[in-house]
């Protein structure tokens, strides 16, 4: 964090989309003006695009909403930790899970490192979206962790209709779709020993205000809540709402379970009664998606006949 706190500097004075000259910006930080054309070059490698005009200074190509402790206020939970640069919001909490309070979280403005499911990178480009990470203790041990994902996914789309979306639904085991395209997906990481407490970290990652530039590398069709909700400046609202409904429910999930959950699920399945193809490694299952079982695996009818399946990959069958 401390090496990169002179960019960060950098980018709080260049938030509101102004243009800031080398010199201006340099004696607000005490430094020379090569200094902060080094950090700029830097700063452009985080997914930023920065102009430069000479006689004006440096400017966004749009302005950008920090993240402000000032504004991400949710009290019911231990104070969030927010971070501007870090290999993985979710790793951070991994690293330091031994020493935490059951609820501790964590936002970042950028993720080196950012994963999804399956070892999968998630695009994360610096100020655009929600890097978001919570550790839970589950004293149930690891049982109790059956079906979370889909609990967790229901808090993220409960957050999101605070703000205003609608149409959301849920691709099974952990994304947030819109329209048939992917706003938001979840990725749960625990530790548990036979007999003991689970421990987990649950990561979100939610698109609110991304560039078309970073199309090709996600490599599906996706959505961001700016061009959802045609308003920008969200990202501090949803922090809270994320905070407020993740709380709401992982309490619901640790008294109840999934079962709490399942109906809320199958009004929000995005698959359900529809053909689809299940990619288990690499055999392909085919059938009409019935929704979840009371452990939170996908439901198949294969021929008449009902299947459960707790691992793989949908894709829709092409008609």
């Amino acid at each position: 964090m401390k090496e990169h706190s002179k960019k960060l500097a950098i980018l709080q004075q260049l938030s509101d989309g102004q243009f800031h000259s080398g010199e201006a910006l340099g004696n607000h930080l005490k430094i020379s003006r090569s200094a902060i054309s080094k950090h700029i070059s830097t700063i452009q490698d985080w997914g930023l695009l920065i102009y430069k005009i000479k006689g004006k200074g440096y400017a966004l190509s749009t302005p950008i909403e920090l993240l402000s402790s000032n504004k991400v206020i949710y009290k019911k939970l231990p104070e969030p930790v927010l971070l501007g640069v870090i290999d993985s919001t979710n790793q951070y909490l991994l690293n330091k899970m031994e020493d935490l309070e059951s609820g501790q979280s964590c936002f970042a403005e950028y993720q080196t490192s950012g994963r999804g499911r399956r070892g999968r990178s998630w695009v994360s480009p610096f100020g655009s979206n929600i890097y978001f990470s919570l550790y839970w203790k589950l004293e149930n041990g690891l049982a109790a962790t059956m079906g979370l994902s889909l609990a967790v996914g229901i808090a993220v789309v409960n957050a999101l209709e605070k703000l205003g979306c609608s149409n959301l639904k849920l691709k099974w085991p952990n994304d947030i779709y819109w329209n048939d395209k992917k706003l938001a997906g979840v990725l749960i990481e625990l530790s548990a020993q036979s007999g003991g407490a689970a421990h987990v970290v649950i990561g979100v990652g939610i698109n609110v205000d991304l560039d078309e530039r970073f199309s090709n590398e996600i490599g599906q069709p996706w959505v961001d809540l700016k061009s959802i909700l045609k308003k920008k400046n969200q990202r501090n609202k949803l922090a809270n709402e994320l905070l407020s409904s993740l709380h709401e429910v992982m309490l619901e999930f640790e008294k109840n379970g999934l079962s709490s959950f399942i109906e809320r699920w199958k009004t929000l399945d995005n698959y359900m009664d529809k053909h689809i193809i299940l990619q288990l490694g690499t055999t392909n299952i085919e059938g009409v998606c019935k929704g979840i079982d009371a452990q939170g695996a996908i439901l198949l009818d294969i021929n008449g006949n009902t299947t459960s399946f707790v691992g793989g990959e949908i894709s829709i069958k092409k008609h």
